[in-house]
């Protein structure tokens, strides 16, 4: 079997892809995540995703390599990472009562065959109104300062929704599942064989 290379430092890509029960290693991609002018999300994460997964290439030149890309659109606009508990207040309360949607590039580029298979998959969360003791207690409980969106799906943040809606709720968290299995059985993997 080809190895895999996951080329991401995330834990919780790690942590999904280690739901897959196939050995991989991690290493970190060198690339400048900056927006080009007038680019779509769709269209950055597409091309963040892939060039992640290339910039290892040489590095690791036999291996199947994985990258990922995500970004949380509030209102039509890219919400980053909020990196203190002000921003992340300000973050849950313009998604108070509205539907933010995620979208997370999946690249998987064969280091062999230089073959490169890239997807973008959209996840749409759609909040309650949120009271202000909500969005305080939700922020100091769980700190979801390096999340896009300011809040862990995967932890208390499920008690900000009225709905998830998405093919993979592994999307959301960083690494659609789904997909990059399509992918790897496509290159010759499947962890049921």
């Amino acid at each position: 079997m080809q190895r895999l290379l996951l080329a991401s430092t995330s834990p919780y890509r790690k942590m999904l892809l280690e739901k897959l029960q196939l050995p991989f290693a991690c290493a970190a991609p060198e690339v400048d995540e900056t927006p080009l002018a007038d680019e779509t999300a769709e269209a950055l994460v597409l091309r963040l995703a892939a060039a992640k997964a290339q910039a290892l290439a040489i590095a690791y030149p036999d291996h199947l390599i994985i990258g990922s890309d995500q970004v949380c659109v509030i209102d039509g606009k890219i919400t980053g990472k909020p990196h203190s508990d002000e921003n992340a207040r300000a973050q849950l309360r313009r998604a108070s009562g509205q539907t933010l949607t995620f979208y997370t590039g999946l690249a998987l580029y064969n280091g062999r065959s230089r073959h490169l298979q890239a997807l973008c998959e959209p996840f749409h969360v759609h909040f309650r109104t949120l009271s202000e003791a909500e969005i305080d207690a939700y922020v100091r409980l769980e700190q979801p300062l390096n999340c896009a969106g300011s809040f862990k799906s995967e932890g208390l943040g499920i008690a900000l929704f009225e709905k998830l809606e998405g093919r993979d709720p592994n999307a959301l968290i960083g690494l659609p599942l789904i997909a990059l299995l399509d992918m790897l059985r496509a290159e010759g993997i499947n962890p049921l064989s």
